[in-house]
């Protein structure tokens, strides 16, 4: 392993490793996804309360996004992602021990500040790594490589916590992220990824920007697109296995199901930081949420045996935008300041993240599981005319 990272290029060794991180991380945030029926049954939760464990545990990422980026531009990454999925992995294995739902919500409260450090520092780091050539492809592999973790994870849900208990899944996930990340720790020398702090007066120079005020201003609106994207994004994978169980499948069928969601995020992870070197970002927003708003209306009245390529349809809509926005984020900063910048566009995509499982949960208890999907693709349609307001702010593409 250390031979491999010793003779990769630099660039390629950094997109390594944030890539592996990503996978790790995200598995551990989308393992709950799958757990979320057996928590619900095993505690005998509301939907309310269903959607405020994800929001906490989600919401929790982004509370130090921004310390981590300010303070990864004078001590640079490595660390700092690891630490983070040390931080969560222990996270895991103190939900599986909460006897009751109030224990269950601090774990998942305490467990997830450790994520804070994962995206904005991995997606810093890879721009940088790839500013001269192909950096939104960059950006996209190593965003699709987080939806590696998300297919592991209910493929994992599917193996034990059908037989064994969404207890002794969580703790065995976070035994297995301790074992990883602290052999990790020992390839220091050989992921050779710099500190973004590392720039000559005359890069920054070069870096400055023309017009600080209309950069800012692109991206305040381009993190404004980001809350209603993670909205849409989160509230999906907490009311979408609902959905399936409705339709009474078994859990086996619904972590199936599940599997299809995530492969199809992380494709159109991967051809949408493909597609953003070469179309404009608003017309990859426009082409992947309008597909997800269709999707989520349709898997309402879609069969049991038909829902299959719906997920894969969902999930490329669901999460191929967000390699676009991410690698749009690098367009607004100059390099030397991309981890305090990521670090505060991810936090404000947080604000999706935890306000929206909240909204759908209470819509869901008053009304019903039905009209929360209904609204909720109305809602991920909004984005298309929100989405317009970026076009001033960048420039022409292909």
């Amino acid at each position: 392993m250390v031979a491999f990272f010793t003779k990769a290029p630099r660039a390629r060794r950094t997109l390594i490793f944030g890539s592996t991180m990503h996978i790790w991380s995200d598995l551990f945030f989308a393992l709950m996804v799958p757990l979320l029926p057996m928590i619900k049954e095993d505690m005998d939760l509301s939907f309310t309360q269903v959607g405020l464990i994800r929001s906490v545990f989600n919401g929790a990422s982004g509370v130090l996004q921004i310390p981590a980026g300010f303070l990864a531009e004078s001590v640079g990454e490595f660390w700092m992602l690891v630490w983070g999925n040390v931080w969560v992995s222990a996270g895991l294995l103190a939900m599986a021990a909460s006897p009751i739902f109030i224990a269950l919500l601090v774990a998942s409260a305490i467990g997830g500040l450790g994520g804070g450090a994962q995206h904005p520092l991995a997606s810093s780091m890879v721009s940088r790594a790839y500013d001269d050539r192909g950096r939104s492809t960059a950006v996209g592999t190593v965003n699709f490589a987080g939806d590696l973790g998300k297919m592991v994870a209910p493929v994992v849900a599917g193996l034990f916590a059908v037989t064994l208990g969404w207890r002794t899944t969580m703790f065995m996930v976070g035994i297995a992220g301790l074992i990883f990340m602290f052999a990790t720790m020992f390839t220091r020398r050989s992921v050779d990824i710099g500190r973004p702090a590392a720039q000559t007066s005359e890069t920054l120079d070069t870096e400055a920007a023309p017009d600080n005020s209309a950069q800012m201003a692109g991206f305040i609106t381009l993190s404004g697109v980001g809350v209603l994207d993670a909205a849409a994004r989160t509230a999906a994978l907490v009311f979408l296995p609902f959905v399936m169980d409705a339709k009474d499948m078994s859990a086996a069928q619904i972590s199936g199901l599940l599997f299809l969601l995530f492969a199809g995020g992380a494709a159109g992870k991967f051809v949408c930081g493909w597609l953003g070197d070469r179309f404009n970002t608003v017309s990859i927003i426009w082409g992947t949420k309008g597909l997800t708003a269709l999707m989520l209306v349709l898997s309402l009245v879609t069969p049991p045996l038909a829902m299959a390529p719906l997920m894969v349809l969902t999930g490329i809509g669901l999460n191929g935008t967000s390699s676009a926005l991410y690698a749009t984020v690098a367009e607004f900063v100059p390099a030397t300041r991309r981890a305090r910048f990521y670090g505060f566009y991810y936090t404000t995509n947080e604000i999706g993240t935890v306000v929206a499982p909240l909204i759908y949960g209470l819509v869901a208890d008053i009304f019903s599981l039905n009209t929360t999907m209904i609204v909720m693709g109305i809602a991920t349609a909004a984005i298309l005319p929100a989405s317009l307001t970026l076009r001033k702010h960048l420039d022409p593409s292909p």
